[in-house]
């Protein structure tokens, strides 16, 4: 299944994983996404469809089921979202060493998140929902950086954004059918949180197994000559190196302006009056639209330039926090805030990824790619808790409208960080 991306090298010249992939881009497989892209992907599917179940009902639960105040829920979405920021550099350094270890730290991360689902059926307060959510974002922590890397790893840098793109195209297929799944349990159940929560626990459990039943591990894949030893110091010393060092500082700024998800939703809902049976709809909108475009972004990402793609992209939610703040209450709103939403998504998620690997050596590729994904989830945390104060003392109106100054600021000082180098324009014309 994994013969495209793990073929073993000559005894007289070890060829690396790039290496490997590169040959087979060659060939007549050229076009073709890596087996291992696509075995991550139905991994990514099944995981998503467990956690969008959670996500898509969490916001309700917490603030309408539980009382929480604004400021409580950005709190508790700040951990959500934001605490795997803490865990991602070891994710990524275990990753690294030993130059194999990248599919036994997912797995790790996955189990983790998975055994958080039933845990949720005991938490009915505030603290002990955020151990909960902590320890499942600790497995997030763990897993997305040396999955990212097994991406990067078994795919060529001019087909890069399209791998990122698939991956991402199958993960949002499971965020699409997750919101789905748990609204039809709300519908048909009594106690449907509980079945929700129960319901993507088992989900969860048939990700992990398809991950260790298909996804290649340490033996199927050459060995990646290790020039620099894979440390945290030598991850964070990758920041010297400038191109990684602007990615790094635009993904930054721009995470201090992106409002959670959630927040989102809770801000249609209340716009459009939509009754809380119906709020777990909400997601598809996003992920919808994030499936339509990821593959599409991505391989104009590849043509055109990542960091055009990316920057376009955060117009779309600035677009987005625009539509909302207008007095327009036609029935196109929701499409219109969703579908831009999505397109964010779609021109940012996996575009910073590709970006990112081509700064990053191949012994330190998912502890590089962790640097990046640590300091957006950090200032993405930051921004859930501003966000979640400014609501609670301004009202949702001034919260939206600071964020979207914010947004259009740090929008355009990234413009003057993050321009094509000449390496960068060759290779997209190329």
């Amino acid at each position: 299944m994994y013969v495209a991306d793990s073929r073993a090298s000559t005894p007289d010249a070890p060829a690396s994983v790039e290496d490997t992939a590169r040959r087979v881009a060659a060939g007549r497989y050229r076009t073709a996404v890596a087996p291992t892209v696509l075995a991550l992907g139905t991994v990514s599917l099944i995981t998503d469809v467990s956690s969008e179940m959670v996500t898509a009902v969490l916001p309700l639960y917490l603030v309408a089921g539980l009382g929480l105040s604004p400021l409580g829920f950005g709190l508790l979405d700040g951990i959500y979202n934001g605490f795997s920021a803490l865990v991602r550099l070891a994710g990524g350094h275990l990753a690294d060493r030993g130059g194999g270890r990248h599919k036994w730290v997912a797995g790790l991360g996955y189990g983790i998140s998975a055994l958080c689902k039933p845990l949720l059926l005991l938490a009915h307060s505030l603290t002990p929902i955020g151990l909960v959510l902590a320890a499942d974002r600790t497995g997030k922590g763990l897993r997305t950086a040396p999955r990212d890397a097994l991406i990067s790893l078994s795919s060529t840098p001019r087909t890069r954004g399209r791998a990122f793109g698939v991956h991402r195209a199958m993960d949002t297929a499971g965020a699409l059918l997750g919101p789905l799944v748990a609204f039809w349990i709300l519908r048909a159940t009594v106690d449907g949180y509980d079945a929700v929560f129960t319901v993507s626990f088992c989900v969860a459990v048939v990700g992990v197994l398809v991950l260790v039943l298909f996804v290649p591990g340490s033996s199927s894949a050459p060995a990646i000559e290790q020039a620099v030893r894979p440390t945290l110091r030598a991850a964070l010393g990758l920041l010297r190196r400038r191109d990684l060092r602007r990615i790094t500082i635009c993904a930054l700024l721009l995470g201090l302006a992106t409002v959670s998800d959630s927040f989102v939703y809770l801000l249609l809902q209340r716009r459009l009056g939509v009754p809380d049976r119906w709020f777990a709809l909400l997601p598809l909108g996003t992920a919808a639209a994030f499936l339509l475009l990821a593959v599409v972004l991505g391989r104009l990402a590849d043509r055109v330039g990542r960091w055009r793609v990316f920057l376009a992209g955060h117009g779309s939610l600035l677009l987005a926090y625009v539509l909302l703040l207008t007095s327009w209450h036609g029935a196109a709103l929701p499409y219109a805030v969703l579908a831009l939403h999505g397109g964010f998504y779609a021109a940012t998620d996996g575009v910073l990824m590709a970006a990112a690997s081509e700064c990053v050596p191949e012994e330190l590729r998912s502890s590089g790619l962790a640097v990046v994904q640590t300091g957006q989830a950090l200032t993405r945390f930051a921004c859930s808790l501003l966000f979640g104060a400014a609501w609670t003392l301004w009202g949702d109106r001034t919260a939206l409208l600071a964020s979207t100054a914010a947004l259009a600021l740090c929008a355009a000082v990234s413009l003057a960080f993050l321009r094509p180098t000449a390496s960068a324009n060759a290779e997209a014309a190329a």
